[in-house]
């Protein structure tokens, strides 16, 4: 897994506040990383070809972020067996409702984990992309898990802060 890393793929420019925080949460925990800009319907071919250059060279895991249509998570998959996780993006009338259907719709057999429309979906993306790969990764579960009991400890810290400031 020395090689391993992480896609993280958008339809374009406009989806990258996004997907930033995808990328955010790998870096802080030590997942190597790429970004890339390719569409499921204006460079189909040249997205096939990312994806086996990528698989190539230890893509382990792909997060696609797209909005409205939102088949960029399905072509991936499509054309890997990899694991793929869908962000879908919080954009057009419909404000990514008609993205987490695209996104979530898939055929049988052809699977695409599904987070939450926007921000906090591509968080999501990156913190499960980097539980998939702690599966072969000790040191990286060791990671996860501190965040984890970080966050955890930061909640009861408020907690004792409201209830103090109750007894006043």
């Amino acid at each position: 897994m020395d090689n391993a890393f992480v896609a993280i793929l958008m339809g374009s420019e406009s989806d990258l506040p996004v997907m930033q925080g995808a990328n955010d949460v790998l870096t802080s925990l030590g997942v190597r990383s790429e970004m890339k800009i390719t569409s499921a319907h204006r460079t189909p071919a040249a997205t096939q070809q990312y994806l086996a250059d990528a698989e190539s060279r230890g893509c382990a895991v792909f997060i696609a972020g797209a909005g409205l249509a939102a088949h960029l998570a399905g072509a991936v998959a499509a054309h890997t067996l990899k694991p793929v996780i869908g962000v879908p993006i919080d954009s057009g009338p419909m404000q990514g409702m008609d993205s987490l259907l695209s996104t979530v719709q898939m055929p049988a057999g052809i699977p695409v984990g599904t987070v939450a429309i926007g921000k906090t979906g591509a968080k999501n993306a990156g913190y499960l992309a980097a539980q998939i790969l702690a599966l072969q990764d000790p040191e990286l579960a060791k990671r996860v898990k501190a965040e984890r009991e970080q966050k955890a400890a930061n909640v009861q810290a408020q907690d004792r802060a409201l209830q103090e400031s109750r007894k006043s």
